[in-house]
């Protein structure tokens, strides 16, 4: 019997490279045994309106763009029942979700995957009750994913974020927040903080170190005081990009599967490199094992290296 797939692509993402694909793709799921509904996103929450329309009329749910479309859809799924199987080709500008699962860099081969019934449990996050899928940030260049123009990306990928970034390095405001989790309780100034699930974020792997696990049940957390100078941001910088765990004494990292983070201003946030509003306090918690991902589990175990 044939399942029933929902395909949903932001024929935007990238440089629109989806659409020289796309014939291809289909008639992939099409040979795999796929009866495909395939729904071109319209604009900003159409992947989950989409996902909440047709979640009772399909076996398995596929999306590609971004990590913003990803976003969407996974909160989608996860927004009811039944919980369907997430299927991912990744088309955006950074796809760092798809750096931390493994994922093949072409995307026929991407589809070719997601039809060998491979399944991964994958963590997800909860903040303030939304869902997000591998990181919820503060402060530092958080707006520019969704500042940049999605014109500039396409064209120029990772050097739009870059070029967006160096208008605002030299005002940098900074945050005093406190944060509690079950095991400790801290207070500080920091100019930036990044809750994650990922091995790759803004296209810097391992920045959250080199032992994360995708479906342990803990966020990797990230809080990075201000420097006080261009040595201890040159210091900061070069601690975030070493492969090893030893970091500086500017910043603060340590795992649990839910804190608390309250201010007296409020502090714009981005889940998953998109808008998520602002907040005085951020209630942020861990859904271990919540998304039933379509992807080859040694991949995304990290045990395969990516082809």
């Amino acid at each position: 019997m044939k399942k029933k797939m929902l395909f949903i692509f932001n024929p935007r993402s990238g440089k629109g490279q989806i659409k020289s694909k796309l014939a291809q793709i289909l008639d992939i799921f099409v040979k795999g045994g796929c009866e495909v509904i395939a729904h071109p996103t319209q604009g900003p929450g159409d992947a989950y309106r989409i996902v909440q329309e047709y979640r009772d009329q399909v076996d398995l749910v596929v999306c590609s763009g971004g990590d913003g479309t990803l976003d969407e859809t996974a909160a989608g799924i996860l927004k009811g029942d039944p919980v369907l199987p997430l299927g991912y080709i990744p088309a955006g500008s950074t796809n760092d979700f798809a750096g931390s699962l493994g994922l093949p860099a072409n995307m026929l081969e991407t589809a070719e995957e997601i039809t060998k019934d491979f399944h991964f449990a994958c963590d997800a996050g909860d903040f303030n009750g939304r869902t997000f899928v591998y990181i919820a940030a503060f402060g530092l260049f958080t707006d520019v994913s969704y500042e940049t123009d999605q014109n500039m990306k396409n064209a120029l990928g990772h050097l739009a974020y870059l070029l967006e970034a160096g208008k605002r390095i030299f005002n940098v405001p900074s945050y005093w927040i406190e944060v509690e989790t079950a095991e400790r309780h801290m207070m500080g100034e920091f100019i930036y903080g990044m809750i994650t699930n990922a091995r790759s974020v803004g296209g810097i792997k391992n920045i959250t170190g080199n032992r994360i696990e995708l479906n342990d049940g803990l966020f990797e957390v990230t809080l990075i005081h201000p420097p006080k100078n261009p040595l201890e941001l040159s210091e900061i910088i070069m601690s975030l990009l070493s492969p090893n765990d030893n970091k500086s004494k500017l910043i603060e990292d340590f795992r649990t599967d839910r804190l608390v983070i309250t201010s007296e201003q409020e502090i714009a946030w981005t889940l998953d490199g998109e808008a998520g509003g602002t907040h005085k306090e951020a209630r942020i918690s861990i859904k271990k094992q919540a998304l039933d991902l379509l992807v080859n589990p040694e991949r995304a175990r990290g045990k395969e290296q990516k082809k």
